[in-house]
């Protein structure tokens, strides 16, 4: 029995099939059961910054009456980047250089804001008539605690403080998750091309343009063609860069459903 002939064989066939479902449906729940990730980054903008000059004079920040040396407006994006939906996501922002002011909260592509979490509520929570303690102060100008009802794939949460600042240097603001299976991974602001970051858009394109350089050598008709086509691909790898990534993210959402 040849090669040919075992490949035909209908249980051969058969077994291979039976394999290949199993080997689909193990990829299928690996995929599924992936490990949840998060991703934010934060961008700073000086809105203000006192300073004194016995020629050109005086300039002051205050926020409620209090003289401000430095404020900055700082705005933080986090991202559900994994293929699983969450509920009821614990999220802290918190920072030791600066003092967190006002907020504004959203979940992006809704009209919903967040909500402080029932555990920084008691911590805050004053009588009527009474003052806000020192220790209190202290908890709502170094940290926040929120919980997002639901946080589904792909979903955005954008918090924005006006806070600040100890020193002239850009303030430090980080998030915390607590969530069962999930990982929250800090990214540096990137511009975009397409929603997709211009590195990861820049590398798929390089990717792509493989098989297009490769393509164009095998079927141009002549080397200047070949030459041509490659150099004009160069000039936009980026755009179908990112929509192969853009692809890639939509066939991952129908996988999961």
């Amino acid at each position: 029995m040849n090669l040919i002939q075992i490949i035909q064989n209908e249980y051969i066939a058969i077994i291979a099939g039976g394999l290949g479902g199993i080997i689909t449906a193990w990829l299928t729940q690996r995929i599924l059961n992936k490990r949840g990730v998060f991703s934010y980054f934060v961008n700073h903008l000086r809105v203000g910054m006192s300073a004194e000059d016995a020629i050109f004079g005086s300039v002051a920040v205050s926020w409620n009456g209090n003289p401000i040396p430095n404020l900055f407006l700082s705005s933080i994006e986090l991202t559900n980047e994994s293929m699983n939906d969450y509920e009821n996501v614990a999220v802290c922002a918190y920072t030791s250089d600066t003092q967190l002011l006002s907020e504004q909260t959203q979940i992006v592509d809704t009209p919903n804001i967040l909500s402080w979490s029932d555990k920084y509520k008691q911590q805050l929570h004053v009588d009527p008539g009474q003052a806000a303690t020192d220790s209190q102060l202290q908890i709502y100008y170094g940290q926040r605690e929120y919980v997002i009802p639901i946080m589904n794939r792909g979903q955005k949460v954008k918090i924005t403080y006006l806070n600040s600042a100890k020193s002239t240097e850009n303030p430090n603001i980080f998030l915390s998750i607590s969530q069962k299976g999930v990982k929250l991974k800090y990214c540096t602001p990137q511009n975009q091309i397409f929603g997709v970051p211009q590195p990861h858009a820049a590398l798929a394109g390089l990717l792509v343009g493989v098989v297009v350089v490769i393509s164009l050598v095998l079927f141009a008709a002549n080397t200047w063609v070949a030459a041509i086509g490659a150099f004009s691909y160069g000039l936009i790898a980026q755009i179908p860069g990112a929509y192969s990534i853009k692809f890639i993210r939509k066939a991952r959402e129908a996988i999961g459903g």
